[in-house]
Order: C-alpha cells, then structure tokens, then sequence
C-alpha cells in the first residue's frame, strides 16, 4: 500500500504520532532490524502497517520482520496474516505453541494471563536473538498506557507504566511501542480503512481478565465527566515521554 491512496485523519494520526514519537526518543537506528510483535489484534495490524509507511518516509533504511506467537486456542489464527504478509513482502515467523491452554490449567499459581503473557514474550525474545533482531516492536497505545499505570498502581503498588523505548539483555535488544502515543479509537478507525485482516482474541479469559476490569473501572470515571478520559490520557503521556526523553 503505498502513500496513492489519501489517508484520513485516523490514519494520519497513526501515522504522524509515531514518527514524532520516533523522533522524540531516537527510537530506531540506520540498519535497525525491528520485529514486530503481530497478535493479529488491531493494534499490531496498525503498527506493521504504520511502520512499512515509516520506512517509505525515514532518511535511511530498516527491516521489518513479523513475529506472531500463537498460543493454541485456535491453531489457524494465523491463517490469514500469511497471504496478507507476503503481499506486502515482509518476511515472517509463526510459531504454534500450547502456551494459553496450558496458562489456565487448574493448579496454576499464577493468573493465566500473566502466564501466557510472560511465555509468549520469552518465545519473541528468543526469535529476536535468532534472527539477530535489534528491536521488538508492540503494538501498545495510549489507552494500554492508562490501564497498565492503574494496574501497576493497584495491584502492586507501583507507579509504572509502558515504555516508547526500553532496552533489554544489556542493550543488545530494544523493545519499542512507536503508538504509545496514540489513542485506541484512531487505530480502530485506522484499522478498518486500511481494511487489514484483524481477528478477534480467542482467549477464553479476555472478557474476564485483570486488564479487562480495569478498562471498565477506567470507563465508569469516564462516564462522570468527558475531560477525565482526555486529563489522565494526556497526564499519563506527558509523565511517559519525560520518563523517556530523560533516558534516551
């Protein structure tokens, strides 16, 4: 897909917002290999998207590889990211695992999805070092920023949130959210103009999850006065990106 067809304010929006935030933290390099962390919801669909645009835009090069992890609810989930992948010509690795079933085996200490969380991100950073990748690229927004800041405050007394850019096994390896800076409802919007081949989540615990809770505790403050939703988004971005800028 190439920059023929006009883009609407969503999609300028992803767009825009990401190569600032790029800018902003010196997010990647010239020859940066970055895999992308495609779960085939739409916010990964949104990011691979954004970035091959990035890369027609960008003052040097970088690679683009996909890195879908499928945690075995539904073993053809991934079905239709191939055809869409090899259109747009960037290399790929799907990998098959049984990681969600067994996370929410009874006798499990931990919640299923902290589990299935953390195996699925230890499966990325493997096929990182692998294909010798220098970033790994999530999909998280602005809205994900809130819910993770509320989640760390209230269930382990953390004030914490999601990094723009973090590095990882002594540098060696970044992880990065290039639209972290964006709101949910321009990639929702985004999404669909793009008409990418978005699947819902076959998690059996995604309506039920800890992050979920928190998404309709957040909603319920939302629904007292429209600025909430706006002051804390914005609060929580300026917090980020200072938190950022002052590592970078």
């Amino acid at each position: 897909m190439g920059f023929r067809q006009k883009l609407n304010f969503a999609q300028k929006t992803c767009l825009g917002r990401c190569g600032k935030l790029m800018q902003q933290t010196g997010m990647i390099h010239p020859g940066a290999r970055i895999g992308v962390a495609l779960s085939g919801g739409v916010d990964s669909w949104v990011l691979i998207q954004v970035l091959l645009l990035r890369q027609r835009i960008v003052p040097f090069k970088f690679e683009l590889m996909a890195l879908h992890v499928n945690p075995g609810f539904d073993p053809d989930n991934h079905s239709c990211m191939l055809s869409w992948l090899n259109n747009q010509g960037i290399a790929s690795h799907i990998q098959s695992t049984t990681i969600g079933p067994e996370a929410h085996q009874p006798g499990n200490t931990k919640s299923p999805c902290f589990i299935c969380s953390w195996e699925r991100r230890k499966v990325l950073f493997n096929l990182c070092r692998k294909y010798r990748l220098s970033h790994l690229a999530f999909g998280h927004n602005s809205d994900d920023l809130t819910t993770t800041f509320f989640m760390n405050l209230m269930q382990t007394g953390r004030v914490d949130g999601l990094s723009a850019k973090e590095p990882f096994f002594k540098g060696s390896l970044s992880v990065i959210r290039p639209l972290l800076m964006v709101e949910k409802k321009y990639m929702r919007n985004a999404a669909g103009k793009w008409k990418l081949p978005v699947r819902d989540n076959p998690c059996p615990s995604a309506a039920t999850a800890g992050r979920a809770r928190t998404e309709r505790m957040l909603s319920a403050i939302y629904s007292q006065n429209q600025m909430y939703r706006k002051n804390i988004r914005n609060a929580l971005k300026r917090w980020q990106l200072d938190l950022n800028m002052k590592l970078k």
